[in-house]
């Protein structure tokens, strides 16, 4: 065996030693033969055909389905960090143009231009039917509510209390104590002390002076103020004590309580603005005016809290019911929607709504509009989903904020009756008085 392997080294290092020679050539004519130089004649390389082509981008596409995703960051609070960073980073650019892809709410438009789809949101006065633009209906309602103390003190008190008080316990709180001032004065009409309110009572107070339009209301029936000696005080003190007159008719002050009781703060409606437009091709095209973004002290601190409620969601794995859930109460920052509803005869109907009523709303807007209000309908959303009108859901919770266009549908019996008749099924269906408004859009 030792043998064998020294004859494998030797052949090794008689192979390496270089090419052999004789023993009779001379030193110089040892030198190596230069080899001519030929050039390398190359085939050109052919492209991959089509087949191979497709093979090729197959075969990476399945590579690429085999390949890990790469993940986002998974602790808890790397998510936290992340997510206050897009924070402060929204707050720092605000106002800045979105990523294309991203949710965006619509640019709004210039009040007083030319091509908005309705000029502000508008609300109508209930005590005296003017149109107000969102920030003119407070000032006004207060307004009209101080001068209907010329004509009804009472009334005007009463919704005094109940609309200059934005606290609702307290304004409740204080009803509820007024209410049982009076009862005791009816039940007990012949004892004096159920007559007379001390101003300085703690109870008053904490419940009753607190309130605008308490004063006006005890004498708009009948209380009128007093200083009364009190016992083991020296001086007198104020006091809030019944009229004779007011006293003598005890169903008057039990009527002026339950006025009091079941009132309402007056507050104003929401104008529709009711438009007709001729069938054209911008139909699904709104352009809103600010009214419809702009949010109030209120929705923002809303929204505030709602992003900070992110931070701690984004850390958590969600269930396909949680996202709904969010996608729902995105929808909901919206506080109007403008609605159009495209009829038989391509004409547009539009108003507005609050993001939050409901769709039997939307039925009752249309039924107004109609010719023959009495037949039955339907009203069909993107995709031809049916809106049904004894369904307790919300525009914002079917996704029709903050516009969208609605196509009316005839029932099936109202469509074979209509048919039957010999008449069009798309023929106008609208009031005269509308289609004499009727605009084009543009």
């Amino acid at each position: 065996m030792k043998k064998f392997f020294q004859e494998i080294k030797a052949d090794i290092k008689f192979k390496s030693a270089g090419p052999g020679q004789k023993l009779t050539e001379s030193v110089g004519e040892r030198a190596p033969k230069e080899k001519p130089n030929q050039p390398a004649l190359r085939q050109p390389r052919q492209g991959p055909t089509d087949e191979a082509q497709m093979a090729a981008a197959a075969a990476l596409a399945r590579l690429e389905q085999k390949q890990p995703r790469s993940r986002g960051p998974t602790s808890q609070e790397s998510i936290r960090n992340q997510v206050r960073k897009e924070l402060r980073a929204e707050a720092t650019v605000s106002g800045s143009t979105e990523a294309p892809g991203t949710n965006t709410v619509p640019e709004a438009k210039e009040e007083g231009s030319a091509h908005l789809a309705v000029p502000s949101v508008c609300f109508t006065c209930p005590l005296t039917g003017a149109t107000l633009r969102k920030d003119q209906r407070d000032a006004h309602i207060k307004e009209a509510i101080l001068s209907h103390f010329s004509t009804d003190p009472v009334a005007a008190s009463i919704m005094k209390i109940h609309t200059f008080n934005r606290d609702r316990d307290r304004v409740k709180l204080g009803v509820d104590t007024i209410a049982k001032y009076l009862d005791n004065i009816c039940l007990h009409p012949e004892e004096e002390k159920y007559r007379k309110i001390k101003l300085q009572n703690r109870v008053f107070q904490e419940r009753i002076n607190c309130l605008e339009g308490t004063h006006e209301f005890f004498e708009a029936i009948g209380f009128q103020k007093a200083l009364l000696p009190v016992p083991d005080q020296e001086g007198p003190d104020e006091f809030y004590v019944l009229s004779e007159a007011a006293l003598a008719q005890p169903q008057s002050l039990q009527r002026h309580k339950e006025q009091l009781l079941v009132a309402e703060p007056v507050r104003a409606t929401l104008a529709r603005q009711r438009r007709v437009f001729r069938p054209s091709p911008m139909a699904s095209q709104f352009d809103l005016p600010g009214d419809f973004f702009n949010l109030t002290a209120e929705e923002i601190k809303r929204e505030q809290r709602l992003r900070s409620e992110a931070v701690e969601r984004l850390s958590v794995l969600r269930t396909k019911a949680m996202r709904e859930r969010e996608e729902q109460r995105e929808m909901r920052k919206y506080t109007y929607t403008l609605l159009r509803v495209r009829l038989p005869d391509g004409c547009l109907l539009q108003g507005t709504f609050y993001a939050r009523e409901r769709v039997a709303a939307l039925y009752a807007f249309v039924r107004e509009a109609l010719q023959s209000d009495w037949l039955p309908f339907d009203l069909l959303a993107s995709g031809g989903q049916r809106l049904s009108e004894d369904q307790s859901l919300a525009f914002n919770e079917c996704g029709l904020v903050p516009s969208a266009l609605l196509t009316f549908s005839w029932d099936a019996a109202v469509l074979e009756d209509i048919r039957a008749a010999g008449a069009e099924p798309d023929s106008s269906i609208l009031k005269p008085e509308l289609l004499a408004a009727i605009e084009k859009l543009s």
